[in-house]
């Protein structure tokens, strides 16, 4: 398993009701509700942003086929919305996403660029089967470590606030196996390696020592 971006996007909210921050690879941005939700529309609220990842994922992906097909398309725009309905006890979400070529396009044009956004990315998360993991964890410290060492660097593990997600293992096999003792082998793989692996830990059970 190996994740699609080298570091998670991170958010955090603190008492103030919806405001979140969302830290990403590049800096940071706001995302809130609207008023009449309760909140004080200062970002894009989830369902905006969800949406805005279709958006613009559509776009990229219809820009990179023009390109290549080397078409005169200098502009286009698209527009994503979403509505619930039922069918019997089923809740059904539908997202409609409206194309618009912003200078002349041929039919065959029309009909092979709408395929082509079908087939974007996240259209193809949003249509597929998705499972949404989730870990919970506390930020206390704990006394309890252990430590690996390379001579270059070493790492400490904190079983307590370890969730054996596997994510290590699976990622870096060769030096995290929860089945060996010890389960840490230092030798497996460079300290680059093991650091950057050591950096995607998400409750904080691993960490290369300062």
């Amino acid at each position: 398993m190996e994740y699609i971006l080298a570091n998670p996007v991170a958010a955090s909210i603190g008492t103030e009701k919806f405001k979140c921050t969302v830290v990403w690879r590049n800096g940071k941005f706001i995302s809130d509700e609207p008023e009449i939700a309760g909140g004080k529309d200062l970002g894009p609220d989830p369902y905006t942003l969800l949406l805005s990842s279709l958006g613009c994922c559509t776009l990229a992906t219809l820009r990179m086929y023009i390109d290549r097909k080397g078409w005169d398309i200098p502009q286009i725009a698209v527009a994503v919305n979403m509505f619930f309905k039922l069918e019997g006890e089923k809740k059904i979400t539908v997202i409609d996403r409206d194309l618009n070529f912003l200078t002349p396009v041929t039919d065959e044009q029309r009909e092979r660029l709408t395929q082509i956004a079908k087939v974007c990315p996240v259209s193809k998360i949003l249509e597929g089967e998705i499972q949404v993991r989730t870990f919970a964890y506390t930020g206390t410290e704990v006394e309890k470590t252990h430590t690996y060492t390379n001579g270059e660097i070493t790492v400490e593990w904190r079983p307590d606030l370890c969730k054996h997600a596997a994510r290590c293992a699976t990622q870096l096999p060769q030096v995290f196996n929860p089945s060996a003792k010890p389960w840490v082998n230092m030798d497996g793989a460079t300290s680059k390696e093991i650091a950057e692996q050591v950096a995607r830990c998400p409750t904080g059970a691993l960490k290369v020592r300062d």
